[in-house]
């Protein structure tokens, strides 16, 4: 996948907590054996190529295809596994990835914990007794500083991702065109209860633009969000300011 993962796990029997920890790091590395567009011998690369079929590959394979597929369905498009023509479900693959990484912490007992893959994090629980998960939200226009932050406050899990231009550059494309998506964002941070559908609505509400993508975001269940535009201008969905703190 390309990117740093770090993990803040609280509570739970030690050595279960460990063992999980143990194995939500080996499932990351498997997950990038079997997703990264970078490797030859990966099986994403080798079913772009035509050299396995679905059926050949592992079942997370077709389970993220799946998901890709209702994802494209839910956004009418806009979420797409094509970049540059070949097969990249970039754009899911690490929500789904580190969603499923804190929900083993959280089933091996652990009472709070915090996942962070390449800056979109997975909540559960909570760090301690009335203190809840907070993450600062990046200002796009200003670096060091802070659009916000959300809180996990009353809420068992909740999840936060960013889609812009700030870190990596116009790197989103238009599913519509083919080419680097063209809007007036420079960046659209997506909150809700899981990252898998959290990461990709903010990838697919960039490629959006303000004015469609913010209708679209109201209409989806759950899920509230921040979009900043070049010019400046910050917009929201109604419930946000609950999820502030």
């Amino acid at each position: 996948m390309g990117t740093v993962f770090s993990f803040d796990v609280r509570g739970g029997e030690p050595e279960a907590v460990q063992a999980a920890l143990t194995e939500a790091i080996a499932q990351l590395h498997r997950v990038d054996e079997l997703f990264s567009t970078y490797r030859d011998d990966s099986q994403l690369s080798r079913l772009a190529r035509g050299e396995l079929t679905v059926a050949d590959c592992d079942p997370d394979v077709a389970e993220v295809l799946g998901l890709c597929a209702e994802a494209e369905r839910r956004s009418d498009g806009w979420f797409s596994t094509t970049y540059e023509g070949r097969l990249d479900p970039t754009g899911l693959v690490k929500g789904w990835a580190t969603e499923r990484a804190a929900l083993r912490l959280t089933a091996a007992g652990a009472s709070g914990v915090s996942v962070n893959g390449g800056g979109d994090v997975q909540l559960c629980g909570a760090p301690g007794t009335h203190r809840p998960w907070r993450v600062g939200v990046s200002d796009p226009l200003r670096p060091g500083g802070l659009a916000a932050v959300v809180s996990a406050a009353g809420v068992e899990e909740l999840a936060v991702a960013t889609s812009g231009t700030a870190e990596r550059g116009a790197h989103i494309v238009d599913p519509r065109t083919g080419k680097s998506a063209v809007t007036d964002l420079v960046a659209v941070t997506v909150v809700g209860p899981r990252l898998t559908w959290v990461d990709a609505w903010a990838t697919a509400a960039f490629a959006m633009g303000s004015r469609e993508a913010l209708g679209w975001l109201e209409s989806l269940p759950d899920i509230e969000a921040l979009l900043i535009t070049a010019g400046d201008e910050v917009r929201c969905t109604g419930g946000l300011a609950a999820r502030l703190g």
